[in-house]
Parts: C-alpha cells; sequence; structure tokens
C-alpha cells in the first residue's frame, strides 16, 4: 500500500485537511490535484486518487470546505456549498491555496502538475483554469459551468469538460457559454458530450441518493475515464504542455 498523509492548510482562519497520495517511487513524480463533490473528501475521490497513482501519478484530494464539516449531512453540505460559491473571488483563492499545498508536497515535479473536479469540484477546477493558474491540464467530470463574473484571465492550462448532456443542471446553453468563453480566453479546451447521461455520473453510490437528476451511468463513466487517462497522458507525459 502507498503511504498517504494528511496536508494541513490555513485558508483565511479556516484550517483546511486534504489528504496526499503519492506516487510509487524515488524522484519527484507528474501530481493531480483532485477537487471532490460537494460531500467533500470521502472513499469515492480517495479511489480516483489510487486510480491515478495506478497510472505513475501524485494525487492530492483537496479539502474544499474544512474538516470541521467533514462527514456533515448533505444539507449542511449544500450549505456550504452556497457560501463557497457566492464569492467566487475568495473560491479563486481557496483553490489557489489548495494548488500551493500540492505544490509543497516533495514529491511534486512542479513542471506536470494538472487539477481535475467533480460536480461542484468541477467548477472548482474550471476556476483553477480560469485564474490563469500555470498548469498542465484541466478536466472537470459532471462540473458546473457558471462563469465566476471576474476579470477574464488567459488560460494557460488545457481544459476538458465531461458532460452528461441531459444533465439538468447545466443546459446546453451553459455548454455553448463554456465554450465560448474558453475560446475567448486563448484556452485548448474540449467539451465530451454524453447522450441520455444526467448529472453525478462517475459515482456508483448516486442512485442511492434519492436526488432527482443525480444517477450512475457506468458507460460514461469508463468512458470519461479513458479519456481523461488520455488527456492526462498529453498534458503530463508527452512534452507538450505549453503551460509549464
Amino acid at each position: 500500500m502507498i503511504d498517504q498523509r494528511t496536508v494541513a492548510t490555513d485558508f483565511e482562519g479556516e484550517a483546511l485537511e486534504s489528504l496526499w497520495l503519492p506516487a510509487e517511487g524515488p524522484g519527484a513524480a507528474p501530481a493531480v490535484l483532485i477537487f471532490p463533490t460537494v460531500m467533500g473528501v470521502s472513499d469515492l475521490e480517495k479511489g480516483f486518487g489510487r486510480k491515478l497513482n495506478a497510472l505513475g501519478y501524485g494525487a492530492m484530494v483537496a479539502d474544499l470546505f474544512g474538516k470541521a464539516f467533514r462527514g456533515s449531512e448533505r444539507d449542511v453540505m449544500f450549505g456550504e456549498l452556497g457560501r463557497l460559491k457566492g464569492d467566487r473571488a475568495a473560491l479563486r483563492r481557496r483553490v489557489t491555496a489548495l494548488l500551493d499545498a500540492m505544490l509543497a508536497q516533495a514529491e511534486v515535479d512542479w513542471s506536470r502538475v494538472a487539477a481535475i473536479g467533480y460536480c461542484f469540484g468541477g467548477l472548482c477546477a474550471l476556476d483553477l483554469a480560469r485564474s490563469g493558474a500555470d498548469i498542465a491540464g484541466v478536466a472537470a467530470f459532471h462540473g458546473l459551468f457558471d462563469p465566476p463574473g471576474l476579470p477574464p484571465q488567459p488560460i494557460a492550462a488545457k481544459v476538458v469538460a465531461f458532460h452528461g448532456w441531459d444533465d439538468s443542471m447545466v443546459p446546453p446553453a451553459d455548454v455553448v457559454a463554456l465554450g465560448k468563453e474558453l475560446t475567448e480566453a486563448g484556452c485548448d479546451w474540449q467539451i465530451h458530450a454524453y447522450g441520455h447521461v444526467v448529472h453525478g455520473f462517475t459515482n456508483p453510490g448516486a442512485n442511492a441518493l434519492g436526488i432527482p437528476g443525480v444517477h450512475f451511468n457506468e458507460r460514461a463513466a469508463r468512458r470519461s475515464w479513458a479519456s481523461v487517462t488520455a488527456f492526462l497522458r498529453e498534458c503530463l507525459e508527452s512534452g507538450e504542455n505549453e503551460a509549464g
């Protein structure tokens, strides 16, 4: 088993506690920052981190909400989502601080870094790219696409979004708007839309949540993971990274 450790971050008076899963082997390795769903650091994201370890990457599951909220009820977490989403400038500072926390880990090759996110975490990953962060790539899985309403910055990272076409939280107009936004930012971008797929499609436990419009889809989950694997290989291993 690969060693893991917590990474403490004091963000503007809030105690965040992320989970670092280093890659096997000596020396610095590519690393991927994982922004979780509204429920925060969970076994779901730890599993994605282990899959990234198997590809030879370090992974940090970012604590967006703070360790005080670990294991809180869904209603509490949705309240915190609203708080964070209500101040996108502060959210940008938060995701940047979490990136800095991962970069501070000795096992990270600074020139080969990416970020991925799920649901609200997908919006966080996109906001990190929107900040102009000098990282290789960003991927959002069933993420929210709302623009931050901040002065636009050139986007250095390559961006890919994996989207369920029938996701009621992100209608087609929002998909088109994201493409326009990324184009205007000079970004190398892709959007993969999966037909007959709704929100939360990567989460095998989504159906048990009982939330209308949130369902696991094995085919979309498998296809999106295969695609992000190729995307990360391009960004972190092929020498095509123009951001770092």
